[in-house]
Formats: C-alpha cells, structure tokens, sequence
C-alpha cells in the first residue's frame, strides 16, 4: 500500500514483525469512535485497541486498552509500580510520541514510554492498533505487539 510507511509499520518491518495493515474511514467526531473503527473493519470491538498517554506519578506512561473499554488509571499506576495516574495533557502525548490524537499508536513512538497493554489482549490471536495515523489500523499478535512496544499485560481497563 503506497504512502502507509509511518514510525510504527517502518519498525516492524525492521523486526521482520508480521502485521496486516488496515485502512478504515470514519470521521474523527463520530460518537464511540472506537466502535465505528471496529464496524469499519468487520473486527470484534473487544479486538481493537486504543493507545491512551498518561503520568504516573509525574512520568509520562502509556496503556493500551479495548476500544470498548476504558484505561482504570489507578490499575495503570499499580502495574508500573506508581501511586497515582492521570491522563497526560493531548499537546504533550502527541509531543512525547510524535503521533496526532486518534492516530497514537504504542508502537514507534518518538519517545520510548513505559508501556501496559491490558490482559484482554492475550484472549486473541491478533490485536488491532493504531498503525500510526488516523485510518489506518494493524493487527499484529498481542506477543508480538508487547515485544515491540516493550510492554507488559496486566488488568488495566474497566469493561
């Protein structure tokens, strides 16, 4: 697919990661936005996560949870060892990653975070995140997306 190389598909291409890259289109303001990606693309909802920036304890940290979900900010600063979390200011996440708003992906990031992907991930053969920008998803194996994003799983989205 000409013009899909970004941060995040270049790196895996580099670790000869196995992925499928998938364009979507809806609208950044559309409602549930993580749902309508996920009707988009013919995936189960619980299969399609988002990349949310935070501070734990001051230090910025990322969790990636289900679209259907939302990121249990305390559960995030218990799985890094910290006290207290708060979602991180959008100009400084997409700063710190080098990716816009709707399009963060966990995965070639700017700045190497500490990163948690939640547990649920772990019940699929492959995952869908964002590849890097707005409309474009990938599906990699949950594995395979810890290893690259230097992640580890833990409980940390409320369903």
């Amino acid at each position: 697919m000409a013009g899909t190389a970004t941060p995040a598909t270049t790196l895996l291409t580099k670790r000869r990661i196995t992925f499928q890259l998938h364009p979507y289109r809806v609208s950044p303001d559309t409602p549930d936005y993580g749902a309508a990606v996920a009707a988009a693309l013919g995936v189960a909802a619980e299969q399609v996560f988002k990349t949310l920036v935070a501070q734990v304890d001051g230090a910025l940290a990322v969790g990636v949870v289900p679209v259907t979900g939302e990121l249990d900010l305390k559960a995030l600063a218990v799985a890094l060892g910290g006290k207290r979390a708060v979602l991180a200011d959008r100009v400084l996440a997409e700063r710190t990653t080098g990716y816009v708003r709707g399009g963060i992906s966990p995965i070639g990031q700017r700045k190497r975070l500490p990163t948690v992907l939640d547990a649920s991930a772990q019940r699929y053969a492959d995952v869908y995140v964002s590849a890097g920008r707005r409309g474009l998803q990938l599906s990699i194996a949950p594995d395979d997306l810890a290893a690259v994003a230097d992640a580890r799983f833990a409980p940390i989205a409320t369903h």
